[in-house]
C-alpha cells in the first residue's frame, strides 16, 4: 500500500478494505493547495507517475532534485487533504533553438533541466500528473493556472509543451497521429490529456514524432501545444531603455 493510501486508511474505520481507501480517494475534496516542491515530495511524485503511465519510467530522486536544483520556482506539487496529489514540472527555454522537432530527452536534458535557460522567454511545460483516483476535484486545473501564473510574473512569452496522445494506440492501423489529433481538436476523439489542454487556453500547433519513444499508448508521439501570454512586455531595446532613462 503506498504513503498515500496508508493516510487514507488512517482515516477511515479500523475494518475499510482497500476499495474504500481507493474510494476516499476519488471523493475527498478537501481545500487544494499548489507550492513549490520539496525534497519530501519525491517519493510521491514518482508513486503518481506510476499509476498514471505504468509503461514510463518514473523520475529518480537524482532528476527531482536536479530539476529543483535548476529551478526551484517551476517544480510544483498539488496538496489535497494532507496528501501530493499532483505535480508539475517546468523549465525555461530558447525555444529557438528547439522548434517543432525536439525530443523530451533533448529538451529536458534527460530529465535534470540542465537545458534550463533564465535567458530564454519560453516556458516550457515538461510534465504534469494528478492522482487518477482525484480526477474531476479541479488539481489539473490549478496546477495549470500556477502554470500560467508563473509565466507571467517572470514576463516570458509562451508556454510550450508536448501533450501525450494516450489514445492513438487503438486508431494507429486507421490514422495518422497528425489526423488523429486533428480529430481530437476537432471533437469527433475525446482524448483526455489534448481535450484538456485545450480548454486551459492552449492551442494545438502540430504532432511531434518521436518525442518520448518509451510511451507506448501515444506510440511515441505527442501533440504540441502553446499558450500566449498576453500580458507580455517585450524588452526595450537598449537605446531606447538608455535614453528613457
Amino acid at each position: 500500500m503506498s504513503t498515500i493510501e496508508e493516510t487514507l486508511k488512517r482515516a477511515l474505520p479500523p475494518n475499510a478494505t482497500l476499495a474504500d481507501v481507493w474510494r476516499a480517494g476519488r471523493h475527498a475534496r478537501g481545500p487544494l493547495a499548489v507550492r513549490e516542491s520539496r525534497p519530501g515530495d519525491f517519493e510521491a511524485i514518482a508513486k503518481l507517475q506510476r499509476l498514471a503511465y505504468p509503461e514510463i519510467a518514473p523520475w529518480t530522486p537524482e532528476q527531482l532534485a536536479a530539476q529543483r536544483a535548476a529551478f526551484p520556482a517551476g517544480q510544483l506539487v498539488a496538496e489535497q487533504d494532507g496528501l501530493v496529489v499532483g505535480a508539475s514540472a517546468s523549465l525555461v527555454v530558447s525555444w529557438d533553438e528547439y522548434a517543432v522537432d525536439h525530443t523530451w530527452k533533448a529538451i529536458t536534458g534527460d530529465g535534470t533541466f540542465a537545458t534550463h535557460d533564465p535567458a530564454g522567454r519560453t516556458l516550457y511545460g515538461a510534465e504534469v500528473v494528478v492522482d487518477a483516483r482525484r480526477r474531476g476535484n479541479g488539481i489539473g486545473r490549478a496546477l495549470y493556472k500556477a502554470r500560467r501564473q508563473l509565466c507571467r510574473s517572470l514576463n516570458l512569452k509562451r508556454i510550450i509543451a508536448a501533450g501525450r496522445l494516450p489514445g492513438y494506440r487503438n486508431a494507429k492501423d486507421v490514422m495518422s497521429p497528425e489526423l488523429y489529433a486533428m480529430r481530437v481538436v476537432w471533437g469527433d476523439i475525446a482524448d483526455p490529456v489534448l481535450r484538456f489542454q485545450l480548454s486551459q487556453g492552449f492551442q494545438y500547433c502540430g504532432v511531434i514524432h518521436n518525442y518520448l519513444p518509451e510511451d507506448a499508448p501515444s506510440c511515441g508521439h505527442a501533440a504540441l501545444i502553446v499558450w500566449l501570454n498576453e500580458k507580455y512586455a517585450a524588452p526595450r531595446p537598449p537605446a531606447l531603455a538608455r535614453r528613457a532613462a
